[in-house]
């Protein structure tokens, strides 16, 4: 689901080459037909999985032969158990059910509005970020995939640094961010729709849209606040991820065509 290749995008008079940088959903659903383009035709080296452990063993990856699967959970359940603010991990994995109750709740309002910002801000996500992207600098050969279980918010957040490495300006990544809508409108627009028929509004359907598709308005605040910050992508990458300008001509000279 929702998984697409970066490939094809333009950044300046370059683009990103195709079949080497990969985003998507979880692999649990994954055929075995996808396994195997994965496999023989992406040459597919390793897999990043941005779920939380609990979250990840709900439904586990399918292996794919010859890549390496690395789980790096960009979010910390951990705080939030400690401030009492945790849903369960059940509840995130089947939040369809739950989401139109939930949009009405101020505390999952907060949680819609600041979920982006804690994945720029947040050390613990920081640190996630940046082991991610060390070990893609490592990857010399063949594809790497990345995922959270929708493959829209912990997973855009990777491309959209990646993206930012390689060059791209603001408006090409928030397009990419925003594709992920493709894949999930018609959802979002149902429980849209049902959250109208309960009496919510405008604040509760940007609930919605930020769970269940992405929010366009809440990823370019957190934008806004990576630039107030450190002025650019590339800027966060240096400052906070030990990412410099060597490792970014590296990305660009092995990625770019």
């Amino acid at each position: 689901m929702n998984a697409r290749d970066l490939g094809g995008i333009r950044i300046g008079d370059q683009v990103v080459r195709e079949g080497m940088l990969l985003r998507t959903a979880h692999l649990h659903d994954a055929s075995p037909e996808d396994i195997r383009q994965l496999s023989e035709h992406y040459h597919l080296r390793r897999i990043f999985d941005f779920r939380s452990y609990p979250e990840a063993s709900l439904q586990p990856d399918s292996p794919v032969p010859g890549a390496e699967y690395l789980q790096l959970p960009t979010l910390d359940v951990s705080a939030e158990k400690e401030s009492g603010e945790a849903m369960p991990e059940e509840m995130w994995v089947n939040l369809e059910k739950h989401i139109v109750r939930l949009s009405f709740m101020k505390l999952f309002q907060e949680k819609a509005r600041d979920l982006y910002p804690s994945l720029i801000l947040s050390e613990f996500s920081q640190l996630q970020y940046a082991a991610f992207l060390h070990l893609i600098l490592e990857t010399e050969e063949g594809a790497v995939l990345w995922h959270c279980s929708q493959g829209k918010d912990r997973t855009g957040i990777g491309a959209a640094l990646i993206l930012g490495a390689l060059g791209a300006n603001r408006d090409t990544i928030v397009r990419d961010f925003d594709r992920s809508n493709d894949s999930y409108r018609p959802l979002v627009e149902r429980l849209c729709a049902d959250v109208e028929a309960a009496g919510g509004g405008q604040e509760e359907k940007e609930v919605v849209r930020a769970f269940m598709g992405v929010s366009v308005r809440n990823f370019c605040h957190a934008l806004d606040i990576l630039e107030a910050n450190w002025g650019s992508i590339p800027g966060y990458l240096d400052e906070q991820m030990g990412i410099d300008g060597q490792d970014i001509q590296k990305l660009r000279a092995r990625y770019l065509i």
